[in-house]
């Protein structure tokens, strides 16, 4: 067990828990008054942000400084993995050269809790001449960036959680939390599913489950354990051990699949105490086993094995042809379940 961490004598726990609570207020506090305020008078604009992003023909271009830079790149990965194309772009370095990554087609999402930042309303005129349309999410909707810009989404709040109301907390959580309600407007209103969420997210356990097919994860050609019907009991036993594969499909000569044994069905044999030594596959085998198609995902094979309480599942084509064989090991490797 982990040796309790010594507290300084320093630390007042009860102040800093009661710190702890006051920010949490604050910050809730600073969401729920975006809530009525888009509710109320901010509904036009935000509906007006919606549509230009929803209909940008180029990209999203997310800007900011300090911390609202942090929060305009964390919206702007929001926006690209929920189907709108977005980027962002850092004002100062705009300045330099990168304002060249910006075109008319785009629209720039401009975000300043102050709207005075210097690096970002330098570029403002640069933008209006690009044609660019501006839309400002900012706590003063008097700013300097508000007035340059086409659409202002009003993120103020009453006062940071900070206690000597200067580190940008209850704004930054603000900006984050109106930059989220407009990724998921948008993904609602382009018909976003789950499996588009997943090709933006391959390397994620849900883009696994989602774009992973039988196909992709399932033995092959002479990986596969399989034996004809009228195949001695010995023979069946030599193709499951040399496979490694737990199971043995037998099919006919056209490759149908027939039935299946497994080391499970061996030891139930054994149990009984039957002379196995004459039989062949066709006595002992379980007839019209579970199968899933090459072409299901393969979370689909999951459900089926945990539904019926298997560790194995044939593959078969759509005459029902045997193609492939799949286990546990198999779809653990693929990092499936």
């Amino acid at each position: 067990m982990t040796a309790p961490i010594a507290l300084p004598a320093t630390l007042d726990v009860a102040r800093a828990v009661r710190l702890a609570h006051d920010t949490f207020d604050i910050e809730a506090t600073a969401v729920l008054g975006l809530k009525a305020r888009v509710a109320k008078d901010g509904a036009q604009c935000f509906a007006q942000a919606l549509t230009l992003m929803l209909n940008v023909r180029g990209r999203v271009v997310v800007m900011g400084m300090g911390k609202s830079g942090h929060v305009s790149r964390k919206i702007a990965a929001t926006l690209a993995s929920t189907g709108t194309p977005a980027m962002f772009v850092h004002p100062a370095e705009a300045s330099h050269g990168d304002l060249g990554m910006i075109k008319s087609l785009d629209v720039v999402l401009a975000v300043s809790n102050s709207g005075e930042v210097d690096e970002l309303t330098a570029i403002l005129p640069t933008l209006k001449r690009l044609g660019a349309p501006i839309i400002a999410m900012t706590g003063r909707p008097q700013s300097t960036l508000a007035r340059h810009a086409d659409v202002v989404l009003d993120s103020g709040v009453e006062k940071e959680a900070c206690p000597l109301n200067l580190a940008p907390t209850a704004s930054t959580t603000a900006q984050i939390a109106l930059g989220d309600a407009l990724a998921v407007a948008l993904l609602d209103a382009r018909g976003f599913k789950a499996e588009d969420f997943a090709r933006s997210h391959p390397g994620g356990l849900l883009g696994r489950k989602l774009l992973t097919h039988v196909a992709d994860v399932m033995r092959t050609g002479d990986a596969i354990p399989r034996v004809l019907p009228d195949s001695r009991f010995s023979e069946l036993m030599r193709e499951m051990s040399s496979k490694g594969f737990g199971a043995s499909a037998v099919v006919d000569e056209h490759s149908r699949v027939l039935g299946i044994f497994t080391d499970g069905d061996l030891r139930r044999l054994v149990e009984q105490g039957l002379d196995l030594r004459h039989t062949t596959a066709r006595e002992v085998m379980h007839p019209s086993p579970r199968t899933v198609r090459v072409d299901a995902l393969a979370v689909d094979a999951v459900e089926m094995m945990e539904l019926h309480r298997i560790t194995s599942v044939l593959v078969v084509d759509a005459d029902g042809r045997l193609c492939g064989a799949v286990n546990t090991n198999d779809l653990m490797r693929a990092k499936v379940i």
